[in-house]
């Protein structure tokens, strides 16, 4: 039973303090000072453990989120983790890296700040590993059927862990050099260090999973021959088509896509020897003036790395107008809020350019020197030029953060045979099966791109429509069923 005057007790919204910008931006560490078991329990107290917990349905893993909170708040931390993982294989990542859609949903959000659900439940996984309660659970009998997945992200690795759980033989697959996906290369240090994904594989290889990295499935291993050597198949790739801006003068040197940028950035902090001849590695923003394309995640995850390097100045644009400050009228509660929001990164400094759009890349001697650009107003759900707003701003490195279109086709997905979407997307029935018996899709790579926490809920649901498959039946739990996510 929660305390019924919990939230009014408590009333003020309280999260971890950043560390100082100047600290900070002299590392690759974290950017959250610690925060304190009786501040936390404090928070956690203000959970209204209401009658109709509106924050189940805006998390996809279904976390049983009023549970854990009056665990935390009644001290129970052990039950806590138990009532955590029962829904989520890793908290630590969603914790981190989730935009809390749950958080959106509070029923306490209708008319004060929503209750602390994220930092709650990293608080308690971190807590756990602390503890020592975080072990391998290796399953008690082995089913003798063998699964490839292929993709080390939050996907392929959820369904991995629940399959090896199962009694299944799971091998995974990772074209890059280490496993993680973009865990490991796409999301920067500053973020979630990889200590955390370390971690929670080498509880995996202990559980059974294999893992092999290096290993580009299509190309060093046919699609006939994962179909001959496996009884199943998790496609669980991700969107990694990168979204281009084919504009006049695209070809120029010193303009990149953000996932040619960023792993750098991450070997870099991993220790890698990256540097070249002139003591940087490839890609770097020192001593540049950065225009970032895209007002998302990956461009704030930009902006931060780029602030790391030593940028002279960093732009971001976004074609979109500026969100309100407060929660937006075309997406009431319980929805996912649109409003401005200000990342670390953003705090860091940089100019937050809204409702441009960029024509055209200028350069000298075959290098991007500027790019020109005009402001924009939406018109019948089109952008539509202002006339007299345009402008030309210097660049010495532009990064493309406008998202990825789908799935890549060629080598294992056409070899496959698989059937797509309209929208590109990997096809699948409500099992989680695409038009191949026997191969099954997880994550954006038939949803589309879209968050972390739903990678894992689709991870954890393919993987029960493959034990059912393998099997016959599955006690794994399914927490959703396909859908395809809308286009930001």
């Amino acid at each position: 039973m929660p305390d019924p005057r919990g939230f009014l007790k408590y009333t003020h919204r309280e999260t971890p303090q950043r560390r100082p910008v100047d600290l900070r931006l002299r590392d690759w560490k974290e950017v959250y000072e610690d925060f304190s078991h009786d501040t936390l329990t404090e928070q956690a107290t203000r959970c209204m453990d209401c009658g109709i917990p509106f924050c189940h349905n805006g998390c996809p893993l279904g976390n049983l989120i009023p549970e854990w909170n009056d665990q935390v708040r009644t001290g129970r931390w052990r039950d806590a983790i138990e009532r955590l993982h029962a829904t989520n294989n890793f908290p630590e990542f969603t914790g981190r890296l989730c935009p809390a859609p749950c958080e959106g949903s509070c029923v306490l959000g209708i008319n004060q700040d929503p209750v602390t659900i994220k930092q709650i439940e990293v608080e308690i996984i971190d807590n756990a590993f602390a503890e020592g309660w975080v072990v391998p659970l290796p399953p008690d009998r082995l089913t003798g059927k063998t699964v490839a997945v292929i993709g080390s992200g939050p996907a392929g690795l959820a369904a991995a862990q629940q399959l090896t759980r199962a009694g299944h033989t799971v091998t995974v697959f990772e074209r890059d050099d280490r496993i993680g996906g973009l865990l490991r290369y796409g999301i920067p240090e500053f973020k979630m260090e990889k200590r955390h994904v370390d971690r929670r594989l080498e509880q995996m290889r202990a559980e059974g999973t294999e893992f092999r990295a290096g290993v580009n499935v299509g190309v060093d291993i046919t699609a006939q021959q994962l179909r001959k050597e496996f009884d199943a198949v998790v496609l669980a790739g991700g969107a990694t088509a990168r979204r281009d801006l084919p504009i006049p003068g695209r070809d120029l040197q010193g303009i990149h896509q953000a996932m040619e940028y960023l792993p750098w950035a991450n070997r870099f902090a991993a220790g890698d020897d990256v540097k070249g001849d002139d003591g940087e590695p490839p890609i770097t923003a020192k001593g540049k003036k950065v225009v970032i394309i895209g007002g998302g995640d990956t461009g704030a995850d930009c902006l931060g790395t780029a602030h790391r390097q030593g940028a002279t100045h960093v732009h971001q644009f976004e074609i979109m107008p500026r969100p309100p400050e407060s929660r937006a009228d075309s997406t009431p509660w319980p929805t996912y809020p649109l409003m401005y929001r200000v990342t670390s990164a953003h705090e860091e400094g940089g100019d937050r350019v809204y409702s441009v759009n960029t024509e055209e890349f200028i350069g000298e001697n075959g290098h991007v020197t500027g790019l020109r650009a005009h402001e924009v107003k939406m018109n019948a759900g089109k952008f539509e030029k202002i006339e007299g707003t345009d402008f030309v701003l210097e660049a010495d490195l532009v990064l493309l953060a406008m998202g990825f279109t789908g799935p890549e086709r060629p080598g294992l997905l056409n070899d496959l045979g698989v059937e797509f979407t309209d929208r590109g997307n990997v096809s699948r029935d409500d099992a989680f099966a695409t038009s191949v018996p026997g191969v099954y899709v997880a994550g954006d790579m038939g949803r589309g791109q879209s968050l972390i926490v739903w990678a894992i809920a689709e991870g954890r649901a393919a993987a029960a429509a493959v034990d059912r498959y393998l099997v016959g039946h599955t006690a794994l739990p399914a927490p959703i069923k396909p859908t395809t996510a809308p286009q930001r």
